[in-house]
């Protein structure tokens, strides 16, 4: 990898001639870079497309090639991207629905809007892996039709594609009204069914189909398809469209990866809800603490879980009653983050958690960045280092407050002072200058705005740092050539991407 020429490649300020010299000698890493440039010409993301298939495939999807800039047969990678974004030609569709490679026509079964001759044509693939990319990704109608083949591991597809009709998918957790499945991916591998090893107690299990020599672990069959048949209920749970009066009935179920499904549900009953309150895995009852759907009843329930994962979720509910993620912010470990129940507090409930006796409370409220400037300024003044490290970030804060917070609390808010969009360059500089000084600091200061150059010299003694502030426009054009000849490969790369490097020495740089 050459890392002055990548640099080079990402630095905005590269001349066009430049770009053009580049794109005669990019290998892969450059190209990538080239090709992510917002100014590039017409001629230029030809020529780019023009050297190989991964580039044209990150141009096709980026909007910037159309169908008469490919031709399938030398870049068929990059008409199937133009294919999904429906930017491709409906005869490249029919010529890959019989293309030989099996890639090639799982992918356009992926792809929107195919004319219905084609999904015909995939529908009845003899590979199953394009069948049921198909069943995860195509209309209602077919799939309501794929529900029916005879391949459990299409119907587990169509159980979790969202297109998929509700009384499809119904059909799929009861097996009422379908035939029964007669294959899957285990015992396509046997010529009669056997018995197989049993699951691990979690399996892995996901939404896209697994090709016949890739199994999952755990998978399993002794005739009746099993743990593809656990995957599609488990697709069929998670899967919006499912009726909530099927999806109910497992809230009992054994498999807890089943209940579990139901956690995050937002349509089912009240007694579901105080059944999953009640499972003995902490997982299901965090992800039901978290569901905004969930009554206020069922959730103080939850507010008194032995699990402190568990109370946390619930912090993260955007329905949870104020007073009782109050009571929540000094147990839970929610940290300084923005919890979706503060950011839609109203004026008088800001008030009333600004004089909070709990610092943890104010805390939670200090993460916002809409705060009206009495309430910034006072909890900018609060005696709590955590208070503070929340509200450091807060716009509009001055330099006279932010000094302030360093001079009370020192490491303990320099970080969190550095990231204030508002901070001024003397300001940081004081940062930089703090004894003792803090490694996080500076890569906040490196990557800040208003940094000077003394600043931004200070930053480069820390090795985490001195990348991201070899990139900083403001850093001294000398000290930007030196640092194309660092040892640290990303460092010079950094100061390569540099707008402040001179053109002459771009130029320089440029086979």
């Amino acid at each position: 990898m050459n890392h002055i020429l990548c640099g080079l490649a990402a630095n905005p300020a590269l001349p066009s001639e430049l770009v053009d010299r580049l794109i005669t000698v990019a290998d892969d890493e450059i190209a990538a870079e080239l090709a992510a440039r917002p100014g590039l010409g017409r001629a230029q993301v030809l020529a780019l497309a023009a050297r190989d298939e991964d580039t044209a495939v990150h141009l096709a999807y980026e909007g910037r090639l159309t169908s008469a800039d490919i031709d399938p047969v030398a870049r068929p990678q990059a008409a199937l991207a133009l294919l999904d974004t429906r930017a491709g030609l409906p005869e490249w569709a029919r010529r890959f629905a019989t293309d030989p490679v099996i890639e090639r026509r799982a992918k356009l079964a992926a792809c929107p809007d195919l004319p219905p001759d084609v999904t015909d044509t995939l529908a009845a693939d003899s590979e199953i892996a394009v069948v049921a990319e198909l069943a995860l990704w195509t209309t209602p109608d077919m799939a309501a039709r794929l529900a029916r083949h005879p391949h459990a591991e299409v119907r587990r597809a169509v159980a979790a594609n969202e297109a998929t009709p509700p009384a499809v998918l119904e059909m799929l957790l009861t097996g009422d009204g379908l035939p029964p499945a007669r294959r899957c991916l285990v015992c396509d591998r046997e010529r009669t069914p056997a018995a197989h090893a049993r699951p691990h107690p979690h399996p892995h299990l996901h939404p896209h189909p697994h090709p016949p020599d890739d199994l999952p672990p755990g998978a399993f069959c002794t005739g009746s398809h099993e743990s593809t048949v656990h995957d599609m209920w488990r697709q069929a749970l998670s899967n919006p469209a499912t009726p909530a009066r099927a999806a109910a009935g497992f809230a009992g179920h054994s498999s807890a990866l089943l209940r579990w499904s139901l956690a995050g549900r937002p349509d089912l009953p009240p007694e579901v809800w105080g059944r999953l309150a009640d499972d003995p895995l902490p997982g299901i009852r965090g992800d039901l603490a978290e569901n905004p759907a969930v009554d206020a009843t069922h959730l103080r329930a939850l507010a008194t879980d032995v699990s402190p994962d568990v109370r946390r979720s619930l912090a993260h509910n955007p329905r949870v009653p104020l007073d009782l993620l109050t009571s929540l912010a000094g147990t839970a470990k929610i940290g300084a983050t923005l919890l979706p129940r503060i950011a839609a507090a109203t004026p008088a409930e800001v008030e009333n958690l600004a004089e909070s006796p709990d610092p943890a409370v104010r805390m939670l409220l200090a993460a916002r960045r809409d705060l009206p400037p009495g309430t910034r300024d006072a909890l900018a003044a609060d005696t709590d280092a955590k208070v503070l490290k929340s509200i450091a970030p807060h716009p509009g804060l001055s330099e006279a407050r932010l000094r302030d917070m360093i001079d009370r609390h020192g490491v303990r808010v320099l970080a969190k002072v550095a990231t204030n969009p508002d901070a001024s360059p003397s300001l940081l500089e004081y940062v930089t200058r703090h004894d003792p000084p803090v490694p996080k600091a500076f890569r906040e200061v490196a990557r800040h705005r208003n940094a000077t150059a003394p600043a931004l010299l200070a930053c480069l003694t820390d090795r985490q740092a001195r990348p991201v502030a070899a990139a900083h426009p403001s850093l001294p054009v000398p000290v930007i050539v030196e640092l194309l000849s660092d040892a640290e490969g990303r460092v010079a790369e950094a100061a390569a991407a540099n707008p402040s490097l001179p053109p002459a020495m771009m130029l320089k740089l440029t086979p």
